[in-house]
């Protein structure tokens, strides 16, 4: 058994290779990027590759190289269940929908019409935002339905930049003011003013739909759930200062006991129904009761080093320090194991 894996010293690759290392599983290092990857395969059994939702170049193949690795009969991390709605709010939406599950109302729209005449007759606050990104970015609290259609205006006409530079740079001198990032990085957010970033260039303007979701009142954190195969971690995100997002924050408590485990039986039972190997699940609470608003497979790696244990699927509670990535390299093996066995 042998695992390729594409590095990256910002990617969940860095602590799947240390594991390997660590418990002498065979792999080697792959890229991805190369048009021979597939030769490069040749004598694996499984790839893993943690990619960026925001890199200019996986974003024209990763999906699709990943999706033909696995039709080839070998394993792959994320796979297809995993990985189609990543980074994809309007698909996740549909899915969510479509299992039933306790998801946030979510309103899109491909009608400028139809969106004007809904901004009309709808209540708000709603939360605006694109179909992309990640950590806050995009996202706005729309308080009229005048300021609703100015942005659908906008949706249907020039379109949103993939980069806002200035809300960026706001969010650097945020961070850096809490000590959770360096004077280099709000230099850059300056620079970004001026030249975009590779990846808005290469994908150009969101436009020609609008996202709305229900505001949620009255929750001053979220609580994020992370299923990897038959276990569920946690982190409870406090919202920013003056703001209504969590993502992003930096204020981030590890404890059991801040933690709702009817959030835990929900993110295991939405996982098992879509059939995913790693799952994160950002819930809010209406009226006490938990409510998906969104889901991703990657997540950063350092804020969960800090958890204090896991659950397993009877949602029994494990004492002690987690290796996620470990997981995710040991549950791979074992999916490719058992697809032999029924070959």
């Amino acid at each position: 058994m042998k695992i390729g894996i594409h590095p990256d010293k910002d990617s969940f690759s860095v602590r799947w290779i240390a594991y390997c290392k660590e418990n002498n599983i065979s792999y080697k290092e792959v890229d991805c990027y190369q048009s021979d990857i597939i030769q490069q395969l040749s004598d694996c059994d499984a790839l893993m590759w943690h990619f960026s939702h925001k890199g200019s170049r996986e974003s024209k193949f990763a999906k699709q190289l990943l999706y033909s690795v696995q039709a080839s009969g070998k394993g792959v991390f994320p796979d297809v269940n995993t990985v189609w709605h990543f980074d994809d709010k309007v698909g996740q939406k549909y899915l969510l929908e479509a299992i039933d599950a306790p998801l946030t109302g979510t309103h899109v729209f491909y009608s400028k019409k139809e969106a004007l005449e809904w901004a009309g007759r709808t209540s708000y606050p709603k939360v605006f935002k694109l179909r992309t990104g990640s950590g806050s970015s995009s996202v706005q609290l729309v308080r009229s339905g005048t300021r609703a259609r100015h942005l659908i205006r906008k949706a249907f006409g020039r379109g949103f930049r993939q980069h806002e530079p200035w809300s960026d740079l706001k969010e650097r001198i945020r961070k850096y003011s809490l000590g959770m990032t360096s004077l280099w990085d709000v230099i850059k957010g300056v620079i970004r003013i001026f030249y975009t970033t590779r990846y808005a260039r290469v994908t150009g303007r969101e436009k020609g739909y609008v996202y709305f979701q229900d505001f949620v009142p009255d929750n001053n954190y979220d609580i994020r759930i992370i299923v990897i195969g038959d276990k569920a971690f946690a982190i409870k995100r406090m919202v920013r200062k003056g703001d209504f997002r969590a993502s992003g924050s930096g204020a981030v408590l590890y404890e059991k006991e801040l933690f709702d485990e009817e959030t835990v039986r929900i993110a295991f039972e939405v996982s098992e129904q879509i059939q995913t190997q790693c799952m994160t699940y950002d819930f809010v609470f209406l009226e006490g009761k938990p409510q998906i608003v969104e889901i991703s497979y990657g997540f950063v790696i350092k804020v969960y080093d800090d958890c204090t244990g896991y659950w397993s699927k009877d949602l029994n509670w494990h004492e002690g320090s987690i290796n996620p990535y470990g997981w995710m390299v040991e549950d791979l093996i074992k999916a490719c194991i058992e697809g032999r066995s029924q070959t």
